[in-house]
């Protein structure tokens, strides 16, 4: 349904009356062929009738023995139904109706002599929409009819747009988590970029103070990167890059561990409740899974392949300690891993 059709007032004309299906039940042949006359005149012509409850299953292609296999669409689109029949009452049969899903919004409308207050309370208890007095005044049976079928269809356009409404929020609901993953994805290698690494190492630092749990933090530098992209050209330094940063998320084990592009050559580790001892070791795994890349280096002076250098922290946080010392002190590490001679760990 289109937006600017939600609003348009649902009106009968002579189209949709002579589509409009509608069923008769009532045990009496006069009855039948009055409210068949009455409508016909109206301009309604797709008119069925029924002699029972039973009858009206039948043709609402429905069958008490195989409700497994209800319809899945309406036969009808109204019922016109005595409300005391022989056998089967227009009550029990409009119960029955409604708990077929396609009949739950389909009107029905009980004709009744019966003045008994508790016996209509029953027929609108079990799923009537309405209710016409006998004898049947064609004024007010055209009116209700009228006002039943533009009620059932103004429901379906609100059903329709509802729908339509539910589909578009998680249409939107899946872009914003897509915009959400580009914005924290380093275009790239794939993994966390700078932003969400920010984000990460806050929460961990938050819920590590909570628990008085360690810590820890890697910083990881590509050695002679400069080099490599000077040898070779950017287009091998870029993939260079996504080697690494797969080399080193899928080395780590964990779910918990985080691995993220801290800017340019440069790549971050969070290892949550680890103390140094333990992250020092993972570290060692993460410079022999990127060692045996066996990504040949621009200038073999010391190493034949690509190596990377890192710096280990380790903390408890507490009041006297800070993100901002975590991170500084795994810089510091990783500066002097580098200035030892590159490709190791080098713990604060």
């Amino acid at each position: 349904m289109h937006a600017k059709d939600r609003h348009k007032p649902v009106l009968l004309d002579r189209e949709d009356l002579a589509a409009t299906k509608i069923l008769i039940v009532d045990d009496s042949e006069d009855m039948r062929e009055l409210l068949r006359t009455y409508l016909l005149k109206a301009g309604y012509s797709n008119i069925f009738t029924a002699t029972s409850a039973e009858q009206a299953y039948q043709l609402l292609h429905y069958s008490e023995d195989k409700e497994d296999l209800a319809p899945e669409s309406p036969a009808v689109d109204l019922i016109l139904m005595d409300i005391i029949m022989p056998g089967t009452t227009g009550v029990d049969a409009c119960h029955k109706i409604r708990t077929i899903a396609c009949y739950k919004d389909t009107p029905i409308i009980m004709i009744s002599a019966a003045t008994d207050i508790s016996l209509l309370s029953a027929a609108f208890s079990n799923g009537a929409t309405d209710y016409i007095k006998k004898p049947i005044r064609k004024i007010e049976l055209l009116a209700r009819i009228s006002v039943a079928l533009r009620l059932q269809r103004e429901m379906a356009y609100r059903n329709a747009w509802e729908k339509e409404l539910v589909k578009l929020t998680e249409q939107l609901q899946e872009a914003n988590k897509k915009l959400n993953k580009l914005s924290n994805t380093d275009a790239l290698t794939g993994i966390a970029n700078r932003r969400l690494f920010d984000e990460k190492i806050e929460y961990e630092w938050k819920l590590a103070r909570r628990s008085q749990q360690p810590l820890s933090l890697i910083m990881v530098d590509i050695d002679h990167f400069k080099n490599y992209n000077d040898s070779f050209g950017h287009q091998a330094g870029d993939e260079c890059l996504k080697q690494v940063a797969a080399a080193l998320k899928h080395t780590l084990r964990r779910p918990a561990d985080f691995v993220a592009r801290y800017g340019g050559e440069e790549f971050s580790v969070i290892i949550p409740e680890t103390d140094g001892k333990t992250a020092s070791e993972i570290a060692e795994t993460l410079r022999s899974a990127v060692a045996a890349l066996h990504i040949p280096q621009a200038r073999p002076d010391n190493n034949e392949w690509v190596t990377i250098s890192l710096g280990v922290s380790s903390c408890m946080p507490n009041g006297e300690q800070t993100i901002q010392n975590l991170i500084a002190l795994a810089d510091k590490a990783l500066y002097k891993a580098k200035h030892a001679g590159r490709n190791r760990v080098v713990m604060a």
